[in-house]
């Protein structure tokens, strides 16, 4: 028998070895979830033994992570913006160069007080639901297309506690947003963006594993930021702002695009990589 903390370092370094950079956290990860124990269980219980059932369960989980599955599938959660969140095949897992997007649109909501944040191509919900707790005066909205993604937005809701301010609804990002929908102050977005021949160079973790539909930005990757900045844009206050994540190579097209279409002030802001990651700007005037 070995403890939990010679358990957990056994599968740091098949990890590393294996070249996962984040071999310290989903090691971490997966002892938890297949022993059944939080995190503080996980440090207080580090010298103990692990049961034969357990080394199982914990070993199973480590294969299935080496052929390719995703920490986040198998434990059916993940952090986003310190968020604890709700994941599964339906959603694409939450990513830190995302935060930057939640961030950004967190910093000008704030000074919004009362107001309406739409999430487009919401997915599990996480930029919206970071800002809806990192600015407690706005009620957001998330939008998306997918059912499965839907049930996932609203199982995040309830985990984060937001049920009064926050509310899911089933949104076409690639067709035009019907009156009854009202108007919002700030519109945020992670949208598709990647071009359709480069799905197939993706990670097999990302391509294999992934929404297909989350992922496809179209031929060029554009194309849902094109119908979101075209059609969108009636359902943005004046002065109200648009925020996209954009991916590596894309920000200046999407800047173009965004003040052909009557946005100004337009900014571009870079992840913790020095990539150009969000790109927002200011709806000047009405259609």
């Amino acid at each position: 028998m070995i403890t939990y903390n010679t358990l957990y370092l056994e599968i740091r370094r098949t990890l590393r070895q294996a070249g996962y950079p984040a071999a310290d956290l989903e090691a971490r990860e997966l002892v938890c979830f297949g022993s059944g124990k939080s995190r503080a269980d996980f440090y207080r219980d580090a010298p103990l033994y692990v049961s034969p059932e357990t080394e199982q369960a914990v070993r199973a989980l480590v294969d299935r992570h080496l052929k390719g599955e995703p920490v986040a599938y198998l434990i059916g959660e993940w952090e986003f913006y310190g968020l604890e969140l709700d994941v599964n095949p339906s959603v694409l897992i939450p990513r830190v160069d995302t935060e930057v997007l939640a961030a950004e649109a967190i910093e000008y909501v704030k000074t919004q007080g009362r107001c309406r944040v739409l999430d487009l191509c919401a997915g599990s919900g996480c930029v919206g639901l970071a800002v809806a707790s990192g600015a407690p005066e706005c009620r957001v909205l998330l939008g998306e297309i997918s059912e499965g993604a839907l049930k996932v937005c609203r199982q995040n809701i309830r985990r984060c506690g937001v049920t009064g301010r926050v509310s899911a609804m089933q949104l076409d990002a690639a067709a035009a947003p019907g009156k009854a929908l009202g108007e919002f102050r700030c519109i945020v977005c992670n949208p598709p963006y990647i071009p359709r021949a480069e799905i197939e160079t993706l990670d097999s973790s990302v391509k294999d594993f992934e929404p297909y539909l989350a992922l496809c930005g179209g031929e060029d990757g554009y194309d849902f930021f094109s119908s979101i900045i075209r059609l969108w844009r009636q359902a943005l206050a004046v002065g109200g702002r648009l925020y996209f994540e954009v991916g590596q190579g894309q920000a200046d097209t999407v800047l173009r695009m965004m003040r052909a279409q009557g946005f100004g002030d337009i900014n571009v802001i870079q992840d913790t990589q020095g990539i150009p990651r969000v790109v927002y700007g200011t709806l000047l005037d009405s259609i």
